[in-house]
């Protein structure tokens, strides 16, 4: 006669098992959310058993468990979680939206939320086993427009899908590093001092750079006293050193001023150039801005 035990489920239980099962790294954690999940679809514990590849005890056992108790971790084999399945999802979906610089800032609000103490430690575990990593966030400027990039985006790829083997795509942007002395930490005696020469003033650079994402090696670079709307047709120039005349050139930069003068927009049709402008606040679009090999080339 087969067993069954009746489970049932509601859609966002289930949901939540399901992510539980994907994001854990412990198999018998995932033994045990199977064995609930299949029970839920009127598995039999015979069935169930077969399938896992476990005795038809463990399965009555693992579903008595999360009957009772909604017990997903073993008794044995790391540390036992606080957090019932449900709160465990929860908890993720917090941290997803929400991120905490601190664990123990993460602790106090699993105190405050669930009623549940942890270590920092303990929570540091818990953090690892369900997904989580210390890192920085990546920054995006917060003035951007996301409809105009996702525009921009589209019309970049219909760009890309329209060129003819006479025509390129080219990413330019300046920068203007600085050369002086950086002092860094180190280890020194407690109590006393010690000195390091630094240069005497600060030497900034006028950097210009073109980017073609089908020859990455092949980026083009050059200094300039300053930048404006002359040193960028010198530049466009320069560039025409590697592309002849016939070749179209699209050039993709930013809104600057001086890239927006009639003095660049006239030298651009002169030279077979069509420029195409990023969206404001948008270096994230720029290739170019990542190549940051450019700088200490010089």
């Amino acid at each position: 006669m087969l067993r069954i035990m009746k489970i049932t489920l509601t859609p966002q239980q289930k949901l939540q098992l399901e992510q539980t099962h994907d994001s854990t790294r412990d198999g018998r954690v995932r033994d045990r959310i199977k064995a609930v999940l299949l029970a839920s679809e009127g598995w039999s514990q015979t069935m169930i058993a077969q399938a896992l590849r476990i005795h038809e005890s463990t399965v009555a056992r693992h579903l008595s468990d999360y009957v009772l108790s909604e017990k997903l971790k073993p008794e044995n084999g790391g540390s036992q979680s606080k957090l019932s399945a449900t709160q465990t999802m929860q908890l993720i979906e917090h941290l997803t939206e929400k991120t905490y610089s601190h664990t123990h800032q993460i602790v106090a609000y699993v105190k405050e939320t669930f009623g549940l103490d942890y270590t920092v430690s303990g929570m540091n575990k818990w953090l690892h086993h369900n997904g989580f990593s210390y890192k920085q966030p990546k920054g995006v400027p917060h003035k951007f427009d996301e409809a105009k990039q996702q525009a921009f985006i589209e019309a970049y790829e219909a760009l890309k899908a329209s060129c003819g083997e006479d025509e390129s795509i080219v990413f330019i942007d300046a920068v203007h590093p600085t050369l002086s002395t950086k002092i860094s930490h180190g280890w020194i005696r407690t109590g006393q001092d010690k000195v390091i020469e630094t240069t005497g003033n600060r030497s900034r650079l006028n950097i210009i750079g073109a980017l073609n994402l089908s020859d990455i090696g092949a980026t083009i670079v050059h200094d300039y006293e300053n930048i404006n709307s002359e040193t960028i047709v010198r530049f466009f120039c320069k560039l025409r050193e590697s592309y002849p005349l016939t070749h179209k050139l699209h050039i993709i930069l930013d809104g600057a001023g001086y890239h927006r003068s009639d003095l660049v927009k006239d030298a651009a049709f002169v030279l077979n150039i069509e420029l195409h402008y990023l969206p404001p606040y948008s270096p994230n679009l720029n290739p170019i801005e990542r190549k940051r090999s450019i700088k200490p080339a010089f």
